[in-house]
């Protein structure tokens, strides 16, 4: 497995700063980007390094998927992708969980609505959907926001097992945005 913390040169830590990051990713990348170089194999060598590099950023940018490297990196196999919610995030499940369960018979009503007079007069119930769900979207951002503020308390003293819980927390709190996410593209107009 490539360490993409040292292919970065940036520290095993669960914290790092995304713009620092994306600098050093932009000007490694550009040293060994495939144009430049026109002999095959060089080419070829390059094409890998870029791709690895383009990898790595992707992984260490993402904090779930950071967390999940340096995870795999310290025990040597990836932590469960299934786990018990915690306690912190319970009762948000519950109102995520709900809130989609409610809006999905519109939006399946809505969706089959061929009529566009009959699908424009949906337009005041899917904004009191949009509402709903936009603001079950700022709740999760504020938690994830809290979420990352423990991440950064974490640099100087973290041990896997004080990591996988976070990791944890990353994994669903990222899918419920992207459940709420979907919601939100297809209450659009």
């Amino acid at each position: 497995m490539t360490d993409a913390f040292a292919l970065l040169d940036e520290p095993r830590q669960p914290w790092l700063e995304v713009e620092a990051l994306k600098t050093k990713f932009l000007t490694r990348s550009a040293a060994t980007h495939p144009d430049k170089f026109t002999d095959p194999a060089e080419k070829e060598t390059a094409q890998t390094r870029f791709a690895d590099l383009n990898s790595a950023h992707e992984i260490l940018r993402d904090p779930k998927r950071r967390l999940q490297h340096l995870l795999t990196l310290e025990r040597g196999h990836k932590p469960d992708e299934v786990h018990d919610i915690l306690s912190a995030t319970a009762d948000l499940f519950q109102q995520v969980g709900q809130l989609l369960r409610d809006v999905d018979p519109f939006l399946v009503q809505r969706e089959a609505e061929t009529s566009p007079i009959l699908k424009a007069q949906t337009y005041p119930e899917a904004l009191d959907w949009l509402e709903k769900v936009n603001s079950r979207q700022q709740t999760l951002t504020q938690t994830l926001q809290h979420l990352d503020t423990q991440l950064q308390s974490l640099n100087e003293n973290w041990t896997p097992e004080t990591l996988e819980p976070l990791f944890h927390q990353y994994s669903y709190l990222q899918k419920w945005q992207e459940q709420l996410n979907d919601r939100a593209m297809r209450l659009g107009f």
